[in-house]
């Protein structure tokens, strides 16, 4: 039985289809998280066929300075006087019956997680999900000029040396807790499987980054093997960077410690991901220094 809370509005043809999660909040830096799965959504024209109703889930108003508060209200906007929108949280389940894919879009809940993690299983058990994804973000020392680093926790180990294979480590971490990290605890015990794969994106860069959004998504359709033409959004990322460069040149200050980014980015790279090649020209005798 669906769990109270879970509105299912259609029942589409699924055969153990994949669930793909994607949360705004703390882990969706440079929007990539909600970006990624929202435009899946709109490439392969998939369709909202249930959701969770937000009441009880959210904190919308409490004590404190405007601009923290202020993160937590809901959006309104009012024209000549006459409210035209007032948005609440949105928690949505979307299908392309054709890709044998479910995508779930929405906002990581403040309150009552374990009652809103029983909506999402609830879906799960409804239609024989068996593997749910995640696509997460957060700031890192990543430079906007190279792409953002993929790391990964699972609800199984086996998973580890799956996703080493697309250059994605494992994560080490220690500190708050996310929802995604609740479900991935839950599937362990559900007999599910959970996979959260979370970028670094660039700390120094505030909104949407194009850029990431369209590495990962190009990482992410790999895995699941999605033929999905991505041109355009790499376009729109290709435009992006070439704007951050002009503002960039701008700012000598933050261009130079740009460079320095740079510079330990592929520093750590060649260490530590192309081992072997280094190893190699050290005993062709090639100095690296």
């Amino acid at each position: 039985m669906a769990p109270e809370k879970l509105r299912i509005y259609e029942k589409p043809e699924l055969k153990q289809p994949r669930l793909l999660v994607g949360f705004s909040g703390w882990m969706d830096g440079g929007e990539v998280s909600t970006g990624t799965v929202r435009y899946l959504i709109d490439k392969l024209d998939a369709e909202k066929f249930a959701e969770i109703d937000p009441e009880g889930f959210y904190i919308y108003s409490f004590p404190g300075l405007m601009d923290v508060t202020a993160l937590f209200r809901p959006h309104t906007t009012i024209s000549d006087g006459l409210i035209k929108r007032f948005e609440v949280p949105r928690d949505a389940f979307y299908v392309s019956e054709t890709h044998n894919l479910i995508f779930f879009l929405g906002k990581e809940p403040n309150l009552h997680w374990a009652q809103f993690a029983e909506c999402i299983f609830g879906l799960c058990d409804e239609f024989g999900v068996q593997q749910i994804l995640f696509i997460g973000s957060v700031a890192g020392l990543v430079p906007h000029t190279r792409e953002p680093r993929l790391f990964c926790s699972a609800s199984n180990a086996e998973y580890m040396d799956t996703f080493a294979h697309y250059g994605i480590k494992p994560t080490n971490y220690d500190g708050p807790a996310s929802i995604v990290t609740y479900l991935t605890e839950q599937c362990s015990e559900r007999g599910l499987d959970m996979v959260g794969i979370v970028a670094t994106v660039p700390a120094y860069v505030q909104g949407q980054n194009p850029k990431c959004v369209a590495a990962v998504t190009r990482r992410l359709t790999g895995i699941m093997d999605l033929d999905v033409d991505i041109d355009d959004l790499v376009k729109m990322g290709e435009t992006f960077e070439k704007r951050l460069d002009e503002a960039v040149r701008e700012q000598p200050e933050l261009a130079g410690n740009i460079q320095k980014l740079e510079e330990d980015y592929d520093s750590d790279i060649f260490n530590n991901e192309m081992g072997e090649l280094k190893d190699w020209l050290k005993q062709q005798g090639i100095r690296l220094d």
